[in-house]
């Protein structure tokens, strides 16, 4: 008779505690946030140095050019540095645009024209050799297109417009005239000056992702700088002091070699599940 109400109390708790059970809430099972949806755009800086190889198509007078007897040899410039700073905005996972200032170091110029005897006139001839410097200072607005990503690797292409401010400094003329059997030496030095350009460029390069903020560029770009101009000429042979004109050197191009950093402002952070308590 006890084990019989032993087993009936036992029953009984044992339907209570299902019923209690039964009157609590499920718990829903956690929910998640979606994952974050990619965002490419963002400001970022820029920054690169690299080497110029430059050249230019023609060197004569300002005011006219040289008479058709004078042939110009090895007429070409040094190879200088280049640093620039800049910032821009990447739109997407494929467009950039960035704005620059460029400064291009000083570049040695060198250059000879000569007149063999009669081009010219009967019983003239003459040599110049040429030397100097030449500097720009560069500004442009640069848009480029992102080829994609192999292995952290994003090859690009982009073009540029802006303005070149080109100075040449320390001019110097140093000729020989022969004439009618007389042989003078002269030299002459030009005023330093310098002349703004519209200016524009072509890029190609590789782009390596270092971090998810800073990106390393390795590129080629060709620039087209326009003209450079020396001041007015003196020449001195020890008798008289004469003002003449100065110099244009015309279609000034470089092909210029960089590295560069880039470093993003706007990387999106990952986001934190979203965890619902019942």
């Amino acid at each position: 008779m006890r084990s019989v109400k032993f087993l009936i109390a036992a029953g009984a708790v044992t339907l209570s505690t299902a019923a209690f059970a039964a009157d609590l809430p499920i718990a829903a099972p956690p929910m998640y946030g979606p994952p974050p949806v990619a965002d490419f755009g963002g400001w970022y800086l820029r920054g690169d140095i690299g080497m110029t190889n430059q050249r230019a198509s023609d060197l004569t007078l300002t005011s006219a050019p040289f008479p058709a007897g004078f042939a110009t040899t090895g007429f070409g410039f040094d190879s200088s540095p280049l640093f620039d700073l800049g910032v821009g905005y990447q739109f997407n996972n494929w467009f950039r645009v960035d704005v620059i200032g460029q400064w291009r170091g000083k570049s040695n110029l060198h250059a000879s024209q000569f007149s063999p005897l009669g081009a010219i006139a009967p019983g003239f001839a003459a040599n110049d050799n040429y030397s100097g410097s030449k500097s720009e200072t560069v500004v442009m607005v640069n848009g480029y297109v992102d080829l994609g990503t192999w292995w952290c690797v994003t090859p690009f292409i982009g073009a540029g417009v802006g303005g070149s401010y080109n100075q040449i400094s320390g001019f110097r003329d140093d000729g020989v005239i022969y004439n009618a059997g007389i042989l003078n030496n002269s030299v002459t030095f030009g005023a330093d000056a310098g002349k703004w350009n519209f200016a524009w460029a072509v890029h190609a390069g590789l782009a390596y992702k270092v971090t998810p903020n800073m990106t390393v560029e390795l590129a080629y770009s060709y620039m087209n700088l326009g003209d450079a101009v020396t001041g007015r000429t003196n020449s001195f042979d020890g008798v008289t002091v004469v003002n003449g004109s100065g110099f244009t050197i015309k279609d000034i191009t470089s092909n210029d070699l960089k590295l560069g950093v880039r470093w993003n402002f706007d990387v999106p952070q990952p986001v934190a599940p979203l965890i619902r308590k019942g």
